[in-house]
């Protein structure tokens, strides 16, 4: 068993809570991971799993084990950094082997270890090469290969991708994602990049504050956010402030829409959230429920979409995203008519 629970886990430095009573349940075999600006204490709880600091409070689990106070060296997890902390002066192979120094692995089985951990990674044949003769995704890899040679329970990962260009990032995404299938073990991911998280996650934890704003699947987390934070954070939101005049009844400015995803039980104010790719513009005029006259602000052109803003019910800007199927962009300054879909926008109850 490789799952990881965590039990009203707390840390503070000095007057600062850097995580706060978290209870969080991994489980076997999951790719989770945890999201969240700086300073939202997402690493320090990754330390925390691993050993590297002192929870002031709470307990940590992995598998059926408690390991709350149990050194770092003798917990069943690895973990891969952002910078990889190769050793320059050995190769890959000796680098990937280098773990298995302190463990009773005769030199034939080390062999076929490395071999075998070096294919996973797909850096089969560069055995002899030093980390300086390396891109940055494949020392990205021989970090990697080297934490899973030693087969933990758990891997964390501290933003291993952050220092690798963009393109690059997206695809490693992809190829870790395919690793943790084929190993089979837990992993546990820290980003503050929402597109990772996202992409590779089977489930997630948006952190602020040292707390869990909302756990959930990637898929429930963009598109049921349960906060203004999360909505905000987590890719682009339109946050609307508005008054509820009834279920699902929202005035904004001088119109009444109509909400269907949400807090139902939300009175008073409030405020409104809906994605910009599930914004639709149509010619001046338009009728409809959920229908405003809008002027088009300004159109930035970004190649596969292009961000449409527009100004609505007096000094609110929305932020759409029109594709190609959509036609031409309306041009800057013209009039059009803002569609909300009901279905599309969500109640939040929360203070701005």
């Amino acid at each position: 068993m490789s799952s990881v629970v965590l039990e009203r886990l707390s840390k503070r430095f000095a007057d600062v809570d850097a995580v706060r009573e978290l209870t969080l349940e991994i489980g076997d075999g999951e790719f989770f991971s945890l999201l969240g600006p700086s300073g939202c204490g997402k690493t320090t709880t990754l330390r925390l799993i691993a050993g590297f600091e002192e929870p002031t409070g709470g307990r940590i689990f992995i598998g059926d084990r408690e390991v709350t106070q149990t050194p770092a060296h003798k917990r069943p997890v690895n973990t891969v950094f952002q910078s990889y902390a190769l050793f320059p002066h050995l190769n890959v192979g000796d680098n990937v082997a280098f773990g298995l120094r302190f463990k009773d692995v005769g030199k034939a089985e080390r062999r076929r270890r490395v071999s075998e951990a070096l294919s996973l990674v797909q850096l089969e044949g560069l055995e002899r090469r030093k980390p300086s003769q390396l891109s940055g995704g494949q020392q990205q890899r021989v970090a990697l290969a080297r934490a899973l040679i030693l087969q933990p329970a758990v891997l964390l990962l501290d933003e291993p991708l952050g220092a690798l260009d963009a393109r690059l990032r997206r695809s490693l995404q992809l190829e870790l994602k395919s690793i943790q299938k084929a190993v089979g073990i837990t992993f546990v991911y820290v980003t503050h990049d929402q597109e990772e998280a996202l992409t590779m996650s089977d489930r997630m934890a948006v952190m602020s504050d040292g707390l869990v704003q909302q756990l959930g699947t990637p898929r429930d987390v963009y598109e049921e956010p349960a906060t203004g934070f999360v909505a905000d954070f987590l890719g682009v939101s339109n946050l609307m402030p508005c008054r509820m005049e009834g279920e699902r009844r929202a005035r904004f400015g001088d119109a009444v829409l109509v909400a269907e995803r949400g807090d139902s039980g939300a009175r008073g104010d409030a405020r409104l959230t809906i994605r910009p790719e599930r914004i639709r513009l149509e010619p001046a005029g338009t009728d409809g429920v959920n229908r405003l006259p809008g002027r088009v602000a300004r159109v930035v052109y970004l190649g596969s979409v292009t961000q449409v803003f527009v100004e609505v019910a007096g000094d609110r800007t929305l932020q759409v995203s029109a594709g190609a199927a959509d036609g031409p962009p309306p041009e800057e300054g013209s009039e059009v008519t803002v569609h909300l879909p009901p279905d599309a926008l969500r109640i939040l109850a929360d203070e701005p």
